[in-house]
């Protein structure tokens, strides 16, 4: 056996090694421990007193529990007593603890822990007014279970209105309770929330005076009549109607529904079970040229596009084409303008020259032919016979289109259009261009 103070003495270098080394780790021991609790979040002194008063109220139920437990349980062994009396204590105690568990997990609300606290507290007045009678019990039920289970949801944040403020209760009671809450603010007239006393007292004679003002339509002259118009006065001056804009108009549309309620049942509404093709909505012309110009050949999208654009040049011809998704050569231009087939396909032909831009194409169907050419082909130039022969009516309906080219070719030459020019924007042969170009210089002279 070594005697610790004899073998200090004998070996010194070594016993101060340890002592040394057990000051270090009481120390280090000692630190941790201030770190900790340092570290350690004490909770507010409303929490710790709310805790303790809970763990009264605690104890004073379980009192009621001793006594009934002996009283009326017949336990009159001590220790039988005090294994079993504090049962539903320590069950409330772990349902809190549960409930708060569920909280603060994923649930975020107490659940089924939450409703036993309330039912546990329930079972608890029993014994407190079997052992004290109405009075006495409902003083050990208030001051014992009640409190309890009240104190320990608050001390352990269990409330969930205290944990989440804006969260709302989906159990049962809460509905029912939600439910008969505002089924009673309604009937009392404030379902509108927010409002001045002052507001709440004109829209209450607001509705008041509606109600006189309706009853005054179906009503003819008489003692009653008169006072119901005195009682309407009253009620238009309680609604203040005069001084606020918005109440008069509210007023008034409350008092034209009211008086108009019977056309209701004249009105000629559609029948819900009757099945109709909902109404395409009218597509405009150039998105229907758009579509038209992509689906047909190339030649004969150029074609179509200077029937409606004469006074376009071979450049600006490829650029409109481009904007609408028909990608063609200059080469493809040059022939489509000089080719002259026999028929063509239905073609876009020009609508009003107003509105025409360089990048649109303003077209309608028109499968008719022009007047001034032949069957055979509405865009062909008349070389032959029966274009020489002077046609005054036909020279007049080309008129118009004479117009627009000669002034196109003004706007962009600074000149009159040439013979060549009428030529080629009307399609017409050389003798028509020539009397086309005499009766715009009619025109032109003052």
């Amino acid at each position: 056996m070594i005697h610790t103070p004899r073998w200090v003495v004998d070996h010194p270098w070594p016993a101060t090694a340890i002592a040394c080394a057990a000051a270090l780790l009481v120390g280090a021991a000692v630190w941790a421990a201030v770190r900790a609790i340092r570290a350690a979040q004490t909770p507010p002194a409303a929490a710790l007193v709310a805790g303790f008063a809970a763990a009264a109220c605690t104890a004073y139920s379980g009192d009621t529990s001793w006594r009934y437990a002996g009283n009326r349980l017949g336990m009159t062994d001590t220790t039988e007593r005090a294994a079993m009396f504090a049962a539903a204590e320590l069950a409330l105690f772990a349902c809190v603890l549960m409930a708060r568990a569920n909280l603060l997990g994923d649930k975020g609300a107490p659940g089924a822990p939450g409703l036993l606290v309330w039912g546990i507290t329930c079972v608890q007045i029993i014994p407190a007014y079997s052992e004290s009678g109405f009075w006495g019990g409902t003083v050990r039920a208030i001051l014992g279970p009640v409190l309890a289970a009240l104190l320990w949801h608050l001390a352990l944040d269990v409330d969930l209105r205290h944990a989440k403020p804006e969260a709302t209760s989906n159990g049962l009671a809460a509905m029912v309770g939600r439910e008969l809450r505002e089924r009673l603010l309604s009937r009392l007239g404030l379902a509108v929330r927010d409002r001045t006393a002052e507001q709440i007292t004109r829209d209450r004679w607001t509705a008041r005076a509606v109600d006189l003002a309706a009853c005054l339509a179906d009503r003819g002259d008489g003692w009653r009549t008169r006072r119901m118009r005195r009682q309407l006065s009253v009620a238009v001056g309680r609604a203040q109607v005069g001084a606020h804009p918005q109440q008069r108009r509210a007023l008034l549309q409350l008092l034209s529904a009211r008086l108009h309620s019977g056309a209701l049942s004249t009105l000629d509404l559609p029948s819900p079970w009757e099945f109709r093709e909902p109404i395409a909505p009218p597509r405009p012309a150039t998105v229907v040229a758009y579509e038209q110009l992509r689906e047909m050949q190339p030649l004969d999208a150029v074609l179509a596009v200077a029937s409606a654009h004469p006074d376009l040049a071979p450049d600006e011809l490829r650029a409109v084409l481009f904007d609408h998704g028909v990608i063609v050569s200059e080469t493809q231009v040059g022939v489509a303008l000089r080719a002259s087939a026999a028929t063509h396909p239905r073609a876009l032909t020009s609508a009003s020259a107003a509105g025409q831009t360089l990048f649109k194409v303003h077209a309608r169907i028109d499968d008719e032919t022009t007047p001034d050419a032949p069957e055979g082909d509405p865009d062909a130039p008349d070389t032959d016979a029966s274009a020489d022969t002077p046609d005054a009516d036909a020279d007049r309906a080309l008129l118009p289109d004479a117009r627009r080219v000669d002034q196109a070719h003004r706007t962009r030459y600074d000149r009159p259009a040439s013979l060549r020019a009428l030529q080629d924007g009307l399609r017409i042969g050389q003798k028509r261009a020539q009397r086309m170009r005499a009766l715009l210089d009619e025109e032109a002279q003052p």
